[in-house]
């Protein structure tokens, strides 16, 4: 079930952007199979059985240095309809399993290539990782706390919103194209590039004066008081986004201050004021007095929720946002569809527990798959 029904993906096993990305097509329905490493289960050691990133999915191990292994995912390929893979430019051409390769077997297959930054350039050869590429990409350098270092936000920003999603993206734009032309293309995903794509609005701001000074200190990082968080009473936190006056106006009345004793909203040389004020009265009462003080109101006041209480606040267990797969507590896929919804997610499955399975469905027989085995291909 899902949207993407019928699409068929080749994955090689690498580490968290392109499965994010991948994970987004299986979600969405897609038949995933991912080309695992001989030896070790469920993509290596360290990883959860219900690692939400090798979720829905089946796997064949191949011995990639085998020129029978290459063949098979060749063959693999000829049945698909995206191919992703995440090396250094370069690996995939030298193990003859590159763009042009694969093109000349199926011209219509969407070739996907995440990297951390791009197929080419000054960098490309260059190792790297998440807090690299959000680094060079600018974004970096406007999170953090005023008159503080940079803050990175986890591997959100490069890896997954900038790496994974946006390569799900590409792949899907590529499948819509290759629906009037009839042919695959290469989507070239790096991560310098999405992150950078993803500080758009706030590059746009500063072009156009909103957004003037250092890190902490305009009005969406942490500089206005009515964008923040606070601390409670008993050490839990609540987050502040009441921007428009109507909003603002919910949030003073719920504090139980009068606007007349404050600035206006927008003059930001009282803002220090002002803060200190909302502090000093956010901490006069525990989070769960603010919850209830702001429930049903459009004061933009939330709790801010650890991961566990995440899991089972009411309103999203009203909605359905997380699920449960071997013990592991994730969110379930998103976004929604009414008329193809996708099916629950399932757990990934251990290295290689499909690979006679998808010999199998190319054709081959008992005899060619044990052959196969025999001759170490899969392990």
């Amino acid at each position: 079930m899902g949207p993407l029904a019928g699409i068929k993906v080749v994955e090689i096993a690498s580490l968290a952007p392109a499965p994010m990305g991948t994970t987004i097509l299986a979600d969405l329905g897609a038949d995933v199979i991912v080309i695992d490493r001989p030896g070790g289960t469920r993509g290596g050691a360290g990883s959860a059985p219900g690692n939400p990133l090798r979720r829905n999915r089946r796997s064949i191990t191949l011995d990639l240095k085998k020129p029978e292994a290459i063949e098979v995912l060749l063959q693999l390929c000829e049945k698909a309809d995206v191919f992703v893979e995440g090396f250094r430019p370069g690996v995939t051409e030298r193990l003859g399993i590159g763009p042009e390769d694969l093109a000349a077997r199926n011209p219509g297959l969407v070739y996907a290539r995440m990297t951390g930054w791009g197929q080419d350039g000054p960098l490309a050869q260059t190792a790297g990782h998440d807090i690299d590429y959000i680094a060079m990409s600018g974004v970096l350098h406007m999170l953090g706390p005023a008159g503080g270092k940079p803050a990175f936000p986890s591997n959100l920003v490069g890896d997954f919103g900038g790496g994974g999603m946006l390569m799900a993206l590409g792949i899907l734009a590529a499948l819509v194209e290759r629906a009037t032309s009839g042919k695959g293309q290469v989507v070239d995903a790096a991560m310098v590039d999405g992150a950078a794509q993803l500080g758009n609005f706030m590059f746009g701001m500063r072009g156009a004066g909103q957004w003037p000074n250092p890190r902490g200190e305009n009005m969406l990082d942490g500089a206005a008081p009515f964008y923040d968080t606070y601390e409670c009473a008993d050490g839990g936190y609540v987050a502040v986004g009441a921007i428009e006056p109507q909003f603002y106006a919910q949030l003073l009345e719920g504090l139980g201050i009068d606007p007349e004793s404050l600035p206006d909203q927008h003059d930001q040389a009282r803002w220090p004021e002002v803060k200190a004020k909302f502090g000093a009265a956010f901490a006069a009462q525990p989070r769960a007095h603010w919850e209830e003080v702001f429930d049903g109101t459009d004061a933009c006041v939330s709790p801010i929720l650890s991961p566990d209480e995440a899991f089972v606040h009411p309103a999203n267990t009203a909605r359905g946002v997380f699920t449960e797969v071997d013990g592991v507590t994730q969110a379930v896929g998103a976004p929604r569809f009414s008329r193809t919804p996708s099916d629950p997610p399932t757990s990934g499955p251990d290295n290689g527990a499909n690979s006679e399975e998808i010999l199998a469905e190319l054709g081959m027989t008992a005899e060619q798959i044990a052959n196969v085995r025999q001759a170490g291909v899969l392990g």
